[in-house]
């Protein structure tokens, strides 16, 4: 589609060219995995101010990841041309059970930014039996640990 339009030379306005090559994400991409009792979140999200331009919080057990990356000054001079993404994008991340937001942190590195929350220890798997009661009455064919 690229090629098309600079072949044709006609002058496609940013934001529909990217609607026309199907860039329509507006969320973020991210990877997670644990590091021992911790959840890590990364995404890259390179050229902003984490300062200014990323918003993290957690509610409802889930993380929420909203980053913004404004177009440069420069946008508007001659032979400007650019392949990367500009606007405000978003996320949302579920906690598993049990984890604490006041231990959520955050850091900002090389166009990374990585997420950390401690998960509570975990001492294996616990199984539960369930006992099932006999809502009826047992047909005389049924075995005799047969429910039904």
């Amino acid at each position: 589609m690229e090629n098309l339009f600079r072949r044709s030379g006609i002058d496609v306005p940013e934001p529909v060219r990217r609607f026309l090559q199907g860039e329509t994400d507006t969320w973020l991409r991210v990877e997670e995995y644990r590091d021992g009792t911790t959840l890590v979140v990364r995404t890259d999200i390179p050229g902003i101010d984490p300062d200014k331009d990323i918003d993290i919080t957690v509610t409802d057990d889930a993380l929420h990841i909203a980053a913004r990356r404004s177009e440069p000054a420069h946008k508007d001079q001659p032979g400007y041309r650019s392949e990367v993404r500009y606007g405000e994008y978003s996320r949302s991340v579920p906690l598993p059970r049990g984890a604490n937001p006041d231990t959520v942190e955050a850091s900002y590195i090389d166009g990374v930014l990585e997420i950390r929350a401690q998960l509570p220890e975990q001492s294996g798997t616990s199984t539960t039996k369930v006992h099932v009661s006999r809502g009826g009455t047992q047909s005389p064919e049924a075995p005799e640990n047969f429910v039904t």
